[in-house]
């Protein structure tokens, strides 16, 4: 029996000493619950992911010194016989400069310490480069994987893609006969994923013949956020324990495991023309005897969608926040939907103090915006400005002859001036309002309501706003609760009020319908004929990839905000501004030419 903690927490990108002591305190912990091995995510020294840091030799060093002197910080605590598993940042013990190869050769690595030493290091062998992942531009693949005989079992000990990937390490431990299964990782959240993710660490139990245990991380890292879901299956794949969503903690449970028997060492087969050398070494070969008070780990329930997506938006605001060390936030509130949904997660996630909004009216506003807006603000205790932005739009238009579209987004300009100006007077972090469908469209002006430092929403499609904005007021009502969100702002037809009477509907179709072409587009990335076989009407995939692919430029300018779809824009969707790429709608099918008979010379 060998009781087993997995530590899921929240690390900072960079910050190596504090990091190690977040590893320190939770080993405290462990330890308190008669822990025997206590596991934490994918390079938890140096925060995840690191991105072009790991390429400096200053970071690569300072991780190496970090994780040095982490066995004497735990033996000096007490706790040298706690088996600890951290993940860090390593480099090829013969790294060379080579072409083609990483600037120092990195590696993304877990060590086992215990007594006092590190007892076996292992790097990782599959190298994700897909989706929000380069990890071939940063790391090269391990060779080896160590089997560690601790208290009679025998461990074996992955990073994150290698459970996701067929063969590799799962393949040599299952031919090791390693009794337990350890995989830590970063594995960043998108919308059910945590279904795929259970399904994933069953079947990969069931072909090691052992029990798995699955440590990940929780936070927010600029555009992507971790939701924890840390689980343990047995051999058969059952599920015996899982951590709670989006927060921090310690899943502890007695875990049996298969007493070790195979001494074996070697090269063992790896699948796709790789190798893997299998390394034991033991720290214990005796069995401990059964810790008293057995302890099941719990099964956390994985949270329905809405509250597991508006979780994700809270848990990236307030780490985007509070690892940037702004203590506040500041965001125009027009009384639409969009921008209150943002001021309610940025009440959720840093408390109304925190919370500064701005109402901006304009020659154009209605009454109901600001009285709306106001309300909100009321309801949530926010702290509200009323600064109407009329006169320095006539001030700005009487020295530009402007008309149209210009005149109209010089108001979101002046607004954008405005929200900066209180940034830099007050130290607020500026968020943006703007959802990924006008994002998608082009419908956000250009230092004007994409002027910002963060922006909650952009990966959330218009529809869904609506839906997570209904979610947030129900919950509240089942509390008790007056509702954050006037039903208002929920209700009205969506408006910009950059003009007389302005509707998006005058523009855009039904919102229901451009959503779902828009996530065909973008997220599945369909070509023209497939989205008209789709049932996607011809003259409107026409109209919609048009806009889309006009404004790449505008949304490389726009700032950061968490992934939670499929495909965000950003790091997960990279498309070059400049290009006369157009997606082509069928050919026309014409009769073939009858050529001439060739003259002879």
């Amino acid at each position: 029996m060998l009781r087993v903690s997995l530590a899921q927490v929240d690390a900072v990108v960079g910050d190596l000493a504090g990091n190690a002591d977040l590893v320190l305190r939770w080993c405290r912990h462990a330890a308190d619950r008669g822990a025997h091995l206590v596991a934490f995510p994918e390079m938890v020294l140096t925060g995840y992911p690191a991105e072009d840091l790991v390429l400096r030799r200053s970071f690569i060093d300072a991780s190496l010194r970090e994780l040095a002197g982490l066995p004497a910080r735990l033996a000096a605590d007490g706790l040298a016989d706690l088996a600890v598993v951290v993940g860090y940042l390593d480099r090829r013990p013969d790294a060379l400069p080579r072409i083609g190869r990483p600037a120092g050769e990195p590696q993304n690595a877990v060590a086992l310490l215990h007594g006092g030493q590190v007892v076996a290091r292992y790097a990782k062998h599959h190298l994700p480069n897909y989706g929000v992942f380069d990890e071939y531009r940063y790391f090269v693949p391990g060779s080896s994987l160590p089997i560690v005989r601790l208290h009679g079992i025998d461990i074996a000990m992955t990073i994150c893609e290698d459970l996701w990937q067929d063969g590799g390490p799962v393949k040599v431990a299952t031919v090791a006969n390693a009794g337990l299964l350890l995989c830590v990782n970063g594995s960043p959240y998108e919308r059910s994923k945590d279904d795929t993710r259970l399904a994933l660490a069953q079947r990969r139990a069931v072909e090691a013949g052992a029990p798995l245990a699955y440590v990940n991380l929780v936070g927010g890292q600029d555009e992507l956020v971790f939701d924890g879901d840390s689980l343990v299956v047995d051999a058969t794949g059952r599920l015996l324990a899982r951590a709670p969503q989006f927060s921090e903690g310690l899943l502890t449970l007695d875990l049996e495991c298969a007493p070790a028997w195979d001494d074996r060492v070697g090269t063992v087969p790896a699948g796709g023309g790789t190798d893997l050398a299998v390394v034991r070494m033991t720290v214990s070969s005796e069995p401990l005897p059964p810790p008293a008070g057995p302890i099941s780990g719990g099964i956390a329930d994985p949270l329905p969608e809405d509250a597991e997506i508006y979780s994700a938006l809270v848990t990236a605001t307030r780490d985007y926040a509070r690892k940037n060390r702004f203590a506040s936030v500041v965001l125009g509130l027009s009384g639409g939907i969009d921008s209150a949904l943002v001021a309610t997660i940025a009440c959720d996630a840093l408390g109304p103090q925190a919370v500064h909004v701005v109402g901006m009216p304009s020659r154009w506003s209605s009454d109901h915006s600001v009285s709306d807006a106001e309300e909100l603000a009321r309801r949530q205790g926010l702290a509200w400005v009323l600064q109407p932005i009329a006169p320095m739009v006539d001030a700005y238009s009487a020295q530009l002859d402007l008309h149209g579209l210009a005149a109209e987004n010089l108001q979101a300009r002046v607004r954008g001036t405005l929200l900066m100006a209180m940034s830099n007077e007050s130290g607020h972090l500026v968020l943006t309002t703007g959802n990924k469908s006008e994002l998608a469209t082009g419908y956000s002006t250009l230092y004007g309501d994409s002027a910002g430092g963060f922006a909650p929403v952009k990966d959330v499609p218009k529809t869904l706003v609506w839906r997570l904005a209904r979610w947030r007021n129900a919950t509240a009502e089942a509390r008790g609760e007056v509702a954050p969100i006037p039903s208002e702002c929920i209700s009205k037809p969506p408006s910009a009020e950059l003009s007389p009477g302005q509707l998006d509907s005058d523009s855009l179709p039904p919102y229901d319908v451009l959503d779902q072409l828009l996530i065909d587009y973008i997220e599945r990335d369909l070509g023209h004929d497939a989205l008209r076989a789709a049932g996607h009407d011809a003259e409107l995939v026409e109209r919609v990839i048009r806009l889309v692919d006009a404004a790449e430029y505008k949304r490389r300018q726009y700032p950061p905000g968490p992934k939670i779809s499929l495909r965000a824009f950003g790091r997960d969707r990279r498309l070059p501004i400049t290009s006369r790429w157009r997606e082509p709608a069928a050919p026309e099918v014409r009769e073939p030419e009858t050529l001439p008979e060739p003259t002879p010379t």
